[in-house]
């Protein structure tokens, strides 16, 4: 009789246990997804950062040049530059719908949870700022 192998090889049982067989409560709504869509949103954000940041050159005078640079001549780079600029603001809008959720449901009763998501909402504000200062 053939075992399944994602309930019994050490790694794959552990993400089976995070990702497929996670219990969850059957009166579940829609408003908890947000994490996870910030989780997407993030990982989209840092694969297209690096890819930008491959072609980009951080000089004063070669800042706009090497924008033009991506846009015009690497391959979809106009592509790569659109999604991570725009993925930026679905982000955001991911992020406020979290806390809104939060708020509705009262997540801010505990404390030390809450104010580790107002640290990293301060921070993500921190980074984007610097994101959006570049060309």
């Amino acid at each position: 009789m053939a075992t399944n192998i994602r309930k019994t090889h050490p790694l794959f049982k552990i993400m089976n246990h995070a990702l497929v067989d996670l219990p969850a409560p059957s009166n579940i709504s829609l408003w908890w997804n947000f994490g996870s869509l910030l989780g997407l949103c993030l990982i989209i954000q840092i694969i297209t950062g690096l890819f930008l940041a491959m072609h980009y050159t951080a000089d004063i005078s070669m800042a706009f040049s090497s924008v033009v640079h991506i846009c015009r001549d690497v391959n979809y780079g106009w592509l790569i530059r659109n999604i991570h600029a725009n993925g930026v603001s679905l982000f955001f809008i991911c992020v406020y719908l979290h806390i809104a959720r939060g708020l509705y449901y009262g997540s801010y009763l505990n404390k030390e949870t809450w104010n580790i998501g107002v640290i990293l909402l301060f921070l993500l504000m921190a980074t984007a700022f610097v994101g959006y200062v570049l060309p």
